[in-house]
């Protein structure tokens, strides 16, 4: 079964516009599918192969002039003189649609294509299934707390019955075929693969079982801020390994890193990122929750709920062609005074920043919310370059309600 993604028109559109197309992303999101079924007559080759990777070494630019173009070359940060020898060819040439690149290792295919490539190729990242997508639902505006975007959104909601079924199982397409894999085995062979395929490649890591306990202890702090040497205590190591093994998980789409937001008008503000996994199924496999009622009322519920919905968000962007990274933040800081004059802190889940406006959102798994519980948004009141715009206290409740005049309780459905 083909899940129809939402990314495919701006896939479309921007190889049809430009000489060469970049797709990045984690194993398994759907890169190579989505491209074949946009593009089922364009020839295929990935560099992985060793007979393809050696005959492209030996001669590259007679290795490309034979496969002509247009081209799809998977995994081809493995091959990184052929974006050189590609990019002779792109600039000899006016015409569009030449090459599809597509890779696992973000940073590696970005720093080549940077290096050879810079304004031949457009850059798209894809993720791993968002509910909108599982929904079937036609819209693909970014998320926002605008009134326009609220109002569109309200206009095309489908109700996300059994979301705890969604957050357990995780959202790589495999997992969601007509008939599905087994969760256990999919999982078990994923990150089998991935520490073959991508860790091993990075790293030359030889000590598997020391990164597999790496990756749960990086899944079990999933909506923490990040402490290199709590990890590497877990794990019995040093928090410079800590620090190497974690480029790896951002660079191969495992984990992502929220950014802070301070300022000088903020000078209390926590300046260190909290930690995401890209995807909760991976995380509650590596946690060791089995089913979807042990992690909906474990100990770990809250950290779940809130990486689902802030990867949702995310995916929200990606799939609009949006880098996300230039517009959302949290915020934690010791700047709110308790009565008997000591500090305490405040703390805001997410903030998006649009148009010079900060919109604070608190995540809450509750059906049931009370404006209190968005008593720290008014510290972005401080900053007084930006102002701050309407808050929301995202939730599973059934309703849209308007809590203040600048605060509306969320239902998950609006991202």
């Amino acid at each position: 079964m083909y899940i129809k993604r939402a990314i495919e028109e701006i896939l479309v559109s921007n190889f049809r516009k430009s000489k060469a197309l970049a797709v990045t992303g984690a194993r398994q999101v759907g890169k190579t599918t989505t491209t074949k079924h946009l593009y089922p007559e364009t020839q295929r080759i990935n560099m992985k192969d060793g007979r393809l990777l050696a005959a492209a070494a030996d001669d590259p630019h007679s290795f490309l002039d034979g496969f002509g173009t247009p081209l799809f070359i998977d995994e081809v940060q493995n091959a990184p003189f052929l974006l050189n020898e590609a990019k002779v060819i792109l600039d000899e040439t006016n015409t569009k649609s030449n090459y599809i690149f597509s890779g696992s290792q973000k940073w590696e295919l970005m720093k080549g294509l940077s290096e050879s490539l810079a304004g031949s190729v457009s850059i798209l990242e894809m993720t791993t299934l968002s509910m909108r997508e599982l929904k079937g639902t036609d819209f693909n505006m970014p998320f926002s707390l605008t009134e326009d975007y609220l109002n569109a959104r309200s206009r095309n909601l489908k109700k996300y019955d059994n979301i705890w079924t969604y957050i357990h199982n995780g959202f790589y397409p495999e997992l969601y075929d007509d008939d599905p894999r087994d969760w256990n085995s999919y999982y078990r062979d994923y990150i089998a693969t991935y520490l073959e395929k991508d860790v091993y490649d990075i790293l030359k890591v030889k000590d598997s079982n020391t990164f597999y306990r790496f990756l749960v202890s990086v899944a079990a702090r999933t909506g923490s801020v990040l402490n290199y040497s709590n990890i590497a205590n877990d794990i019995g190591t040093d928090s410079e390994t800590v620090k190497s093994w974690l480029g790896v998980l951002e660079k191969t789409g495992i984990v992502y890193l929220l950014q802070p937001y301070f300022n000088s008008h903020l000078s209390r503000a926590i300046k260190t990122p909290k930690i995401y996994m890209r995807d909760t199924g991976l995380a509650a496999y590596l946690t060791n929750w089995t089913t979807t009622e042990q992690l909906r009322d474990g100990a770990m519920n809250g950290a779940f709920f809130e990486t689902f919905i802030i990867n949702e968000i995310i995916k929200s962007y990606i799939n609009a062609g949006k880098d996300y990274t230039r517009y959302v933040y949290y915020y934690r800081g010791k700047d709110k005074k308790k009565k008997n004059g000591e500090s305490e802190e405040n703390e805001i889940d997410f903030i998006i920043e649009e148009n010079n406006t900060l919109f604070p959102i608190e995540i809450k798994k509750n059906s049931t919310v009370k404006a209190d519980m968005a008593s720290s948004f008014p510290v972005l009141d401080k900053d007084i370059e930006k102002k701050r715009g309407t808050g929301a206290i995202i939730c599973t409740g059934d309703y849209k309600i308007k809590l203040r005049d600048n605060l509306y309780a969320l239902p998950v459905e609006y991202i």
